[in-house]
């Protein structure tokens, strides 16, 4: 599968073209989001109902989405959102599962503080392409169940 993706530096823009379906980037249309934990290289890390890694943005504060305020951040790193209370899966602790109400009027996915998304270039369940990315002014990292941060 080809992938491209859509980079912003300095005024320079790079458009590409992913082969995706909109499965597993955020929610199924008009749905709740799941989230759950898979066993991957960094251990048990979080993921949402299709199996796509969630990452955490370094940028933002506790609850509060600072990616929507950069240019074309949400087109590579879809928010996960949801339209009704999420699902918390086997290991995850729904103590930690918060929303959080964006400036384009969806709602948000939070887990423990940290607004959560999924990375364009992980085209399949399981992938953690964006772990330790360096985008959007800011790093980018995976969740364990703990909320807590995984850095490789």
């Amino acid at each position: 599968m080809r992938r491209i993706l859509i980079l912003l530096t300095g005024g320079v823009v790079t458009v590409a073209f992913a082969g995706l379906g909109t499965a597993g980037l955020a929610t199924a249309s008009g749905g709740r989001a799941t989230l759950e934990l898979r066993q991957t290289k960094y251990g048990k890390i979080l993921v949402n109902g299709g199996g796509r890694t969630l990452y955490m943005f370094a940028a933002d504060k506790r609850n509060k989405d600072n990616c929507i305020t950069r240019i074309n951040c949400l087109m590579v790193w879809p928010a996960l959102t949801t339209t009704g209370k999420p699902v918390a899966k086997s290991g995850v602790k729904s103590s930690l599962i918060g929303t959080i109400k964006l400036s384009n009027g969806k709602t948000q996915v939070t887990y423990a503080g940290h607004p959560v998304y999924t990375y364009i270039a992980d085209s399949r369940a399981g992938q953690t392409f964006g772990e330790g990315v360096l985008q959007s002014g800011a790093r980018w990292y995976v969740l364990n169940g703990a909320g807590k941060v995984i850095k490789k």
